[in-house]
């Protein structure tokens, strides 16, 4: 059976930077109180009528479609990550799908939030792997900054959460070994509430209400402490799970790229796996937390500074909404 292997990277990032300072003069916080609850020190939030998903996508596939040498009429399949499309229907891979030309090109969404690439790069293993697809685009895209309730009421989550697109180029490989070694999924719903947007839900008697919108249930709602302490948890379970499956160690990762929910559970996650800081790549602190974003982001970034070279061992891990977590080996 032939291997699945990532063959380009794309990343993009919107132009307005928002700072800690900026955040102060919307709601009582502190550049000092964000810093040191998140990590994060600026963030990216879209720009209305200027960006939008498809675009931010678009650049970000173009970018991964470059580096993996290839044209983009070579795409056989999109699968698209996000809990933020451009419309409540239909999803953005068909819109991603248009801008780029490929029409009659198959397109899926995947909406798992923050788990979401590591779903749909699984779920692209599987269709290279049974020679299904040999080109296909998996992008994580999302904008949150819209869905923020940017008063005292919603400060703790409305200082975490940005916007920002990653996309991937995977390919066949014949070299044993080599591409994605393997995926892990896991999910549990007792615990969906703690961290969603309510609405607009379809079981409501109506979708839209002034009643609605009065109440905030538009807006995103978590529970940091009960999302904190599952995260330190699940985020060392699927990661150890993965390197179980392979026969290997900690010590064998050159790479951990964790989702990029909170500083201070990636510091938590790289001290309980004996990793040195090396070995683990973080860039919430300047661009905060992208949900389904944030691997490709990250994965992009660090490939450009070289941080990830051939035959490197890349673990990537991620825990959010859903609760749902995932993890993946890749052998670069």
């Amino acid at each position: 059976m032939r291997n699945s292997k990532i063959t380009g990277i794309g990343h993009y990032l919107p132009e307005r930077v928002v700072t800690n300072k900026e955040l102060s003069t919307m709601m009582n916080t502190s550049h000092e109180w964000i810093v040191e609850r998140t990590g994060i020190e600026e963030r990216r939030w879209f720009t209305p009528g200027k960006e939008t998903v498809t675009s931010m996508s678009v650049t970000a596939s173009e970018m991964a479609i470059k580096r993996a040498g290839i044209d983009k009429k070579d795409i056989d399949f999109i699968i698209f990550a996000t809990s933020t499309p451009d419309y409540f229907i239909p999803g953005n891979g068909v819109l991603l799908q248009r801008a780029l030309g490929l029409q009659g090109t198959g397109a899926l969404d995947i909406r798992n939030a923050c788990s979401g690439f590591i779903y749909a790069l699984s779920i692209a293993d599987q269709y290279i792997k049974t020679g299904m697809y040999s080109n296909v685009l998996v992008v994580g895209a999302e904008i949150q900054s819209s869905a923020l309730d940017k008063s005292d009421a919603g400060r703790s989550s409305a200082v975490i959460f940005a916007d920002g697109a990653g996309a991937v180029i995977m390919q066949p490989s014949e070299n044993a070994g080599e591409g994605v070694l393997s995926t892990h999924l896991h999910a549990d719903g007792d615990y969906a509430e703690e961290l969603y947007v309510r609405d607009p839900g379809s079981s409501r008697e109506t979708r839209l209400s002034p009643e609605l919108i009065e109440s905030g249930s538009f807006n995103l709602s978590m529970n940091g402490n009960t999302v904190f302490k599952h995260a330190v948890v699940k985020f060392q379970e699927v990661i150890r799970e993965a390197l179980a499956a392979n026969s290997l160690q900690s010590t064998d990762i050159d790479l951990l790229i964790p989702h990029q929910a909170n500083l201070r559970i990636s510091q938590y996650i790289q001290e309980k796996m004996g990793l040195p800081e090396s070995k683990v790549f973080n860039n919430i602190m300047r661009y905060g937390n992208t949900t389904a974003a944030t691997i490709p982001i990250a994965m992009s970034e660090a490939w450009e500074a070289g941080k990830i070279n051939k035959n490197d061992l890349v673990c990537i891990a991620a825990f959010g909404s859903g609760f749902t977590w995932a993890s993946a080996l890749i052998r670069w």
